[in-house]
């Protein structure tokens, strides 16, 4: 049974740090230079127990990778949550992906959709984490050559299953640390990766269509699109 959070997040990291991934790819660890920012939303938000961890695929450019926290929209984060903490940069930045923490002034649309949504729907994120919790199923960042985001799906199978079989692992911990009862993965990824690490166990794994502004159907009013959802799960 995990008794700590912010220790099994460090441990996490450090397992994550000693990966090898391909040459021409840069890799960001918000969770090792935003530990600040995230380790405060842990200490603040991460208390046991919840019914429902909302589980995303990994972080944003200009979200989880500016705040440390999970769909880090700056506004969100500072504004709604009330996080504010330093952010140190990543060992190895690329030139367009730079991380300047929470001055950056550009936006991450899924996380603004999706703490507004929660805004919305709970009011205050005292009533939502008090049985819910956001989780990035992979807490890496990964840029090409160019500075274009590169999802973990598209490494090398090699790579994938180490990456994988780390991010299972530490999935496993959170979910038994909250005592959850569902997972709703934030699009088919962390769906998909939540059935496999969950298919020979008493835990509930759904979905809900993911915020980002390249769905089109996410642009036609997500927010109604994911209540719908929740109702049929009867979770809302």
């Amino acid at each position: 049974m995990t008794t700590n959070l912010v220790e099994e997040s460090r441990k996490f990291s450090q397992d994550l740090n000693e990966l090898i991934f391909q040459k021409d790819l840069t890799i960001y660890n918000p969770i090792e230079y935003a530990a600040k920012s995230h380790e405060f939303y842990l200490k603040k938000y991460g208390q046991p127990k919840k019914k429902i961890l909302f589980m995303g695929m990994n972080p944003g450019p200009w979200g989880m990778v500016q705040t440390g926290v999970p769909f880090g929209a700056v506004g969100s984060v500072k504004d709604f949550l009330k996080i504010n903490q330093t952010i140190n940069i990543p060992k190895n930045q690329h030139p367009k992906r730079p991380v300047e923490g929470f001055s950056c002034k550009r936006q991450e649309v899924s996380g603004s959709r999706l703490w507004s949504w929660v805004e919305e729907e709970w009011g205050t994120p005292d009533n939502f984490f008090s049985d819910c919790f956001v989780h990035n199923y992979c807490p890496l960042a990964f840029f090409d050559l160019g500075g274009k985001n590169f999802t973990p799906e598209k490494l090398n199978i090699v790579e994938r299953i180490a990456l994988e079989d780390i991010c299972d692992n530490f999935l496993s911990k959170i979910v038994d640390f909250f005592d959850c009862e569902w997972i709703i993965g934030i699009g088919n990824y962390a769906e998909s990766k939540a059935k496999r690490v969950f298919e020979k166990q008493d835990v509930k794994v759904g979905k809900i269509l993911h915020p980002s502004p390249a769905s089109p159907l996410a642009n036609k009013g997500w927010a109604g699109f994911v209540k719908a959802q929740m109702i049929s799960y009867g979770l809302i």
